[in-house]
């Protein structure tokens, strides 16, 4: 029998110590007791060491949990400093990710966000992952154990996916899931709003999965949870900070246009200030114009509501000239939006006072910023109240002249001294030429044509005056003449009114006689234009041919001749015809071919050839009924005035009945 020596308990605590130290398998301390029995240790000291080797291998539990706490707290120590960095969202996110996978020794872990337009949720994040069909994976809520977690605000764990009945199996689902390998999972919600357990907003799932069948303990769920709160937190400050940033930007964009709103508003004022400062001062329509123009570098001018200029503005730049219609147009655009418009590579704003327009202002300027555009708009205020002003005046000074005119054409044989002494003190000269226009227009429209006369007149130097049922304007000669004096008056007035005006001009005449005599003349040619039917139109007696020489003062018979006949009297002067003679047979004997040859005793070819001559002189409608009676009464005329009188035998008596 071999020889046993008395075992030491020292030893076996030293060794026990030094299997605490290794952080030994629980299998090598219980190795220790079965030597101690092999070495015949007595029952006491096996005893001792039993309960020794129970001690130690609870302090190597206490050990090793104290280890894994450390390695949870820097875990979570590291994922707080991250998250108190924040540099990137997804950088943050991948690293909790990453620690959930290395705290709870799994295969891959992973991270969903909710995609709250799609209705479902989506891998943001994976670790481990190895499957492309995994990775892109789509949960609706309550699919697989990720949506039953989305869906329920709480942690779940199965130990095998594939068995588990709890959650909602789903053909896409379990594909990846299987393509993946994955068996075990567990999943934790990342909530906002409350605290864990206690409900809240649901922004995601944290979940960490091996390919092998496991149970998930309650401190693993902890530790996944307290990781899905940092993420959590993760995405409500990042999200807050994007607010912030995009507020901020907002802010930032605002105050830009607020400054630029308010350096244009201060611009604008200080625009109007000088420019009504010029009114005040006496400025006129050109000086504000230049004004303007000087303010925003192109071309300005002011034009009535007819699209008349009242600046005389003229530019170099060879731009298009304005079309009225379409200038007046675009002011009613501008009236109707309430702003300047653009128009033709120019501006336009309408000038109001209040709801009445009174003109236009065109700026020749590609551009115009909001800035610039506030100062043009200002300025049509004060082009406003500068042509209020003028109208005004132009007003009052047109009634008292209203008043003189009327005077005049009433008894202009009274007191003419007194008379010229009264047109005198109110700017008009007598004694130099002036034009007579005598218009009129349906009677409804009368009043409103009576005022549109005025506003046509009042920037220049021009008279108007209601008489004898009628607007007579009285106009300083110019060099127009009167029939295209009538006619511009027709056209503008019309436009004006909105309606047809008719308009007849007489003159140049002088004097408060010769004035009254020109009113009688136009008056005569207005009844004339109105039973021709030519409504809407202006002449002038001259231009109504014979109905002229009935109608006009001073009976010019030689230019009526001359209009008429000029032509012809011209070509039988230069070649010695008888053009004039042959005209006047032919007409004396009815047109017949016939008689005219042999009161003329000449071949009916030639007749004919003679008439052809007529015809390229005068025009094809020479023998039209309104051409022959002109020609006709030309021809009793022109041979009455002859010297000497032309001898003919031109009465060509009718022919016989039944010839």
């Amino acid at each position: 029998m071999a020889e046993q020596h008395p075992v030491r308990p020292a030893r076996f605590a030293r060794d026990l110590l030094d299997l605490l130290s290794a952080d030994a398998p629980a299998e090598d301390f219980r190795a220790l007791a079965a030597q101690a029995r092999a070495a015949g240790a007595a029952p006491d000291d096996l005893a001792d060491l039993d309960d020794a080797t129970a001690k130690a291998l609870r302090i190597r539990g206490t050990l090793r949990e104290h280890r894994r706490r450390e390695r949870e707290l820097t875990a979570l120590f590291d994922t707080a400093s991250d998250l108190a960095a924040l540099r990137d969202l997804d950088s943050v996110l991948r690293s909790i990710v990453r620690r959930a996978r290395m705290l709870l020794g799994t295969d891959t872990a992973y991270l969903t966000l909710p995609d709250e337009e799609a209705g479902d949720t989506y891998m943001r994040v994976t670790d481990g992952s190895v499957s492309p069909i995994f990775q892109a994976l789509r949960l609706g809520l309550g699919d697989g154990l990720g949506g039953l977690v989305a869906q329920t605000a709480r942690p779940y764990a199965t130990p095998d996916y594939r068995t588990d009945t709890r959650f909602r199996h789903v053909d896409r689902v379990d594909e990846g899931v299987l393509d993946e390998g994955l068996v075990a999972i567990l999943g934790v919600p990342l909530l906002l709003g409350s605290t864990r357990g206690d409900g809240g907003k649901v922004v995601g799932v944290l979940m960490a999965a091996d390919r092998a069948p496991r149970t998930f303990g309650g401190d693993e769920v902890a530790l996944m949870s307290s990781l899905a709160t940092h993420a959590a937190i993760a995405i409500d400050t990042a999200r807050a900070m994007a607010d912030t940033r995009a507020a901020l930007a907002e802010l930032a964009e605002a105050n830009t246009v607020i400054r630029a709103h308010a350096d244009a508003v201060q611009r604008a004022e200080e625009a109007h200030d000088k420019l009504t400062d010029l009114v005040l001062r006496g400025g006129d329509l050109p000086d504000v114009a230049a004004a303007v123009a000087e303010l925003l570098g192109g071309a300005v001018a002011i034009h009535d509501t007819a699209g008349l200029d009242l600046t005389g503005t003229t530019t170099d730049d060879g731009s298009t000239p304005l079309d009225g219609a379409e200038l007046v147009r675009a002011a009613e655009e501008s009236h109707a939006l309430g702003r300047a418009v653009a128009w033709h590579g120019g501006w336009v704003c309408a000038v109001l006072a209040g709801p009445e327009a009174l003109g236009s202002l065109v700026l020749r300027r590609a551009d115009l910023d909001d800035a610039d555009r506030h100062v043009f708009e200002r300025a049509g205020v004060v082009a406003a109240l500068l042509l209020l002003l003028r109208r005004s005046v132009a007003e009052t000074e047109n009634r008292v002249r209203g008043e003189l005119l009327a005077d005049l054409l009433t008894d202009p044989d009274r007191d003419p001294v007194t008379l010229s002494a009264r047109a005198r003190r109110s700017g008009i000269d007598l004694d130099r030429p002036h034009l007579v226009l005598v218009a009129d227009t349906a009677t409804s429209d009368r009043e409103r044509l009576a005022a549109r006369a005025r506003q046509y007149l009042f920037a220049g130097s021009g008279v108007t005056a209601q008489h004898a049922g009628s607007t007579v304007l009285l106009l300083p000669d110019d060099g127009t003449p009167p029939g295209e004096a009538a006619r511009r008056a027709a056209s503008r007035l019309g436009v004006r009114i909105g309606a047809p005006v008719t308009v007849a001009a007489a003159g140049p005449a002088v004097g408060a006689r010769g004035i009254a005599a020109a009113h009688a003349e136009a008056a005569r040619c207005l009844r004339a234009l109105i039973v021709l039917g030519r409504t809407g139109d202006g002449a002038c007696a001259a231009e109504l041919g014979f109905l002229g020489v009935v109608l006009g003062g001073r009976q010019d018979v030689d230019t009526f001749v001359g209009d008429a006949l000029g032509p012809l009297l011209a070509y039988d002067a230069r070649r010695g015809t008888e053009l004039v003679r042959t005209l006047r047979v032919y007409f004396a004997c009815g047109g017949s071919l016939t008689r005219a040859k042999d009161e003329l005793h000449i071949h009916v070819n030639t007749v004919v050839q003679r008439l052809d001559r007529v015809e390229a002189l005068l025009g094809p409608d020479w023998n039209g009924p309104q051409q022959a009676l002109e020609l006709q009464l030309a021809l009793r005329l022109h041979q009455l005035t002859e010297r000497p009188p032309a001898v003919v035998t031109e009465s060509c008596a009718p022919p016989p009945p039944g010839r």
